[in-house]
């Protein structure tokens, strides 16, 4: 019998909730990415500001990227951390949806700013005369403007087409947050909305950014090869480098969990992928660039004494 989404319980199940023995394990981990992820972020978010070398589009992007990441870290591990103290897996329609717009916020302004970190790094390489014409402060402040209104508007309209799904019989979801995909393994209709909308911000927020970011590293390559001294040369490929790694991870981890198709055989890979993309990658995206970073490495030693 089909219920009223809004006065629905959820039950959070992930597959290591199923193994009482190895609880005090997932414990210990997930609080330790959860303090080093708002350790780290909030390090490189302090450095930034309070550095006025450091006052450039680049590590604007860098301080934004972390902001997200403080979201993307307080969206879903705070709740699995009550699950696993209390044992109290239960979470309320109105938590569940609020867990589902804040993390696809989070999701896709992380998307928009790796994607304007790329267009920042084809300009300061391929362009770098017009660079402060092109990324000049106002363009800056619109970009980030876009990032956070674009990030709201898609999340809304997800989280929307999922209040119209309907709940008949299951109301366990096999994750270890309310993901949206969870929720439609265990829909029994009203999904064609969603569907419309996720494959409209899989073109937007997935294929056009992916596909930009490969072409302007294609013309960032050109240009690195092209340069005869071996330093500079080394030089030009470390200030994207980082950048490099972060986009790698993010999409190698992310895109699987949505080409994955539902499946029994699937589930738990796709529950560790989802697992290390939300919650990991958010920990590792400031010790990538702070560890491949000169300016920051220096910011940090100047903070620190």
């Amino acid at each position: 019998m089909e219920q009223n989404t809004s006065m629905l319980e959820f039950h959070i199940l992930p597959f290591f909730l199923k193994d009482d023995n190895k609880l005090h394990i997932f414990i210990v981990f997930f609080f330790l990415i959860y303090f080093t992820g708002i350790l780290v972020n909030l390090i490189i978010i302090t450095v930034i500001c309070l550095d006025r070398h450091l006052h450039t589009p680049m590590y604007l992007f860098l301080c934004n990227l972390s902001i997200i990441d403080l979201c993307y870290t307080n969206v879903n591990v705070p709740k699995l951390l009550y699950i696993l103290l209390t044992g109290n897996n239960t979470i309320s329609s109105t938590e569940c949806f609020f867990q589902v717009y804040f993390f696809f916020l989070a999701e896709s302004a992380e998307i928009t700013i790796i994607f304007i970190m790329a267009y920042d790094r084809y300009v300061a390489i391929c362009h770098p005369l017009k660079y402060k014409r092109i990324l000049s402060d106002k363009i800056c402040t619109l970009l980030m403007m876009m990032t956070w209104i674009s990030g709201c508007l898609n999340s809304f309209l997800i989280t929307n087409s999922i209040l119209k799904m309907s709940f008949c019989s299951s109301f366990t979801i096999h994750q270890f947050f309310c993901d949206a995909k969870a929720l439609l393994n265990i829909s029994c209709g009203g999904t064609e909305m969603f569907c419309i909308v996720v494959y409209t911000e899989s073109l937007v927020f997935g294929l056009i950014p992916v596909m930009c970011n490969l072409m302007s590293y294609v013309k960032i390559i050109k240009i690195i090869l092209n340069i005869k001294s071996k330093a500079a040369r080394m030089k030009t490929f470390s200030t994207f480098s980082s950048h490099l790694t972060v986009m790698t991870i993010y999409y190698g981890s992310g895109v699987p969990v949505y080409m994955i198709p539902p499946s029994d055989g699937y589930d738990l890979l796709e529950q560790i992928l989802t697992m290390f993309y939300t919650t990991v990658v958010p920990m590792l995206n400031p010790l990538i660039y702070s560890l491949r970073n000169k300016e920051i490495k220096n910011a940090l030693k100047k903070l620190w004494t």
